[in-house]
C-alpha cells in the first residue's frame, strides 16, 4: 500500500529516536551491571528491548506503506555517569518521546493514516509507562537517599 510520504517521514524521525533510545538504554544496562545493580541493569535491558520492539513496528509500518525505513540517522545518545544522571537523561529521552509521538498521533490523524495513528497511540502507552517507573524511581532516591536506593538494586 503506497503510504504518505510525510507519515513515512514521521514514522522515520520516531524510528531514529528508537534507535537512539535503544542505545543508550543498553548502555545505562551495561554500567548498572558492571557496577552490581543487577535489579536496575534487568529493568534497563527490558526499557530497550520494548524500545526495539517499537524500532521493528516502525520498520515494518514504513515497509507495509512501501517507504524506505532510515536507520543510520539515529539521535544524540546522553550517557550519564552516575546513577541519578542516568535516571535524569532518561525522563528527558522519555520527556521528548511522549511529546514527539503525542505530535506525531496529530500529524498522521490528520493526513487520515488511522492505522499508523493506532500504532503510535500503543507505543506511546509504553513510553508513558516508562517515564511513571523512571520518575518513580527519582522519587524513591529522593525519600531515603541515593545509597539506600542503590542498596536495594543490587538483588541480593
Amino acid at each position: 500500500m503506497k503510504g504518505n510520504p510525510i507519515v513515512i517521514e514521521v514514522l522515520n524521525a520516531l524510528l531514529a529516536d528508537e534507535l537512539s533510545a535503544i542505545d543508550q538504554y543498553m548502555v545505562h544496562a551495561e554500567m548498572y551491571e558492571s557496577w552490581g545493580y543487577t535489579k536496575l541493569a534487568e529493568k534497563t535491558e527490558k526499557r530497550a528491548i520494548t524500545e526495539m520492539k517499537h524500532a521493528e513496528k516502525h520498520i515494518s509500518r514504513i515497509l507495509f506503506l512501501e517507504g524506505r525505513p532510515i536507520v543510520t540517522a539515529p539521535i544524540e545518545v546522553q550517557i550519564g555517569e552516575e546513577t541519578p544522571q542516568m535516571f535524569q537523561n532518561d525522563c528527558e529521552s522519555e520527556s521528548k518521546a511522549i511529546l514527539a509521538y503525542n505530535r506525531a498521533i496529530q500529524r498522521v490523524g490528520e493526513l487520515n493514516d488511522y492505522g499508523t495513528q493506532e500504532l503510535l497511540k500503543s507505543i506511546l502507552k509504553d513510553e508513558e509507562d516508562h517515564i511513571d517507573w523512571i520518575e518513580a524511581q527519582i522519587d524513591q532516591i529522593k525519600v531515603i537517599g541515593l545509597s539506600n536506593y542503590l542498596v536495594e538494586q543490587t538483588g541480593e
